[in-house]
């Protein structure tokens, strides 16, 4: 069978049969990357994910941004469960072709939601203080600050400081191009106490990228890792919004008795 692409879509493989259960908007993202060794991370993938590569170099990414309209699917926003302001540390990794993102943390302000992923989803979420001044009237150069500190219990420290805008108009990215490898991840992967691997498909439509200016004033963010992120600018992409929606997780390793 042969999958095309929708328009809607920026998938290369076809979306699950059953129906998606979460809904939410990503907006006012920026993308901060940087080339690392793959063996500087091999340590903290687990087995069973193979670590993505471009030209020979792996990536850590560090992406603030803000969500609203977060709600199960046939459900209405939630009041003050439905928007707060995240980021997350993460890598890319893929099982059976399927590439994706690895997170090593993803801070949020809602101890709610915070609690519903680590368990639902196994994924690494933390209590943060964070804070987000969009741009206004008072910000002709239409710059976004943002402040993240982490106050997860028995957690190490970690916070990030930093002012970004968009520059340039607006593209997506081309096939087989570096922005396409950082940006067009279409699932998620996670791992359980048992050290299982689950996948996490999510959909939305191709992302509408611009270049991005970022002025860095703290970044411990990848420092509790062990890992010291190299002293080169970081590659900066922004994009405005996502629509996405998510499906429950499927088990990829071990391979489930079929």
């Amino acid at each position: 069978m042969t999958f095309t692409k929708s328009r809607n879509s920026g998938r290369d493989w076809p979306s699950p049969t059953r129906g998606w259960n979460m809904r939410m908007n990503w907006l006012d993202l920026l993308f901060m990357h940087w080339r690392v060794d793959p063996e500087m991370l091999r340590r903290l993938i687990p087995d069973g994910l193979e670590i993505d590569t471009f030209d020979g170099d792996a990536w850590i990414g560090i992406v603030p941004f803000r969500m609203t309209g977060v709600a199960p699917r046939f459900s209405p926003n939630i009041p003050f469960m439905s928007s707060f302001n995240e980021l997350n540390v993460r890598t890319y990794v893929s099982v059976d072709g399927k590439p994706g993102v690895w997170f090593f943390c993803l801070e949020a302000t809602n101890p709610i939601a915070v609690r519903a992923a680590r368990k639902l989803f196994h994924l690494p979420y933390m209590d943060a203080k964070i804070r987000l001044a969009n741009a206004g009237q008072n910000n002709p150069g239409n710059w976004i600050g943002y402040s993240s500190q982490r106050t997860h219990r028995n957690e190490l420290p970690a916070s990030l400081r930093v002012d970004y805008r968009p520059i340039g108009d607006i593209f997506k990215a081309q096939p087989g191009s570096l922005e396409e490898f950082l940006t067009s991840r279409y699932c998620l992967y996670s791992a359980d106490s048992q050290h299982r691997i689950f996948r996490g498909e999510i959909d939305h439509a191709p992302w509408e990228l611009r270049e991005a200016q970022a002025i860095v004033k703290e970044n411990t963010m990848t420092e509790w890792l062990g890992i010291r992120i190299p002293d080169d600018p970081p590659i900066l992409h922004f994009a405005k919004l996502a629509k996405v929606v998510a499906w429950s997780l499927d088990p990829v390793w071990p391979a489930p008795n079929v």
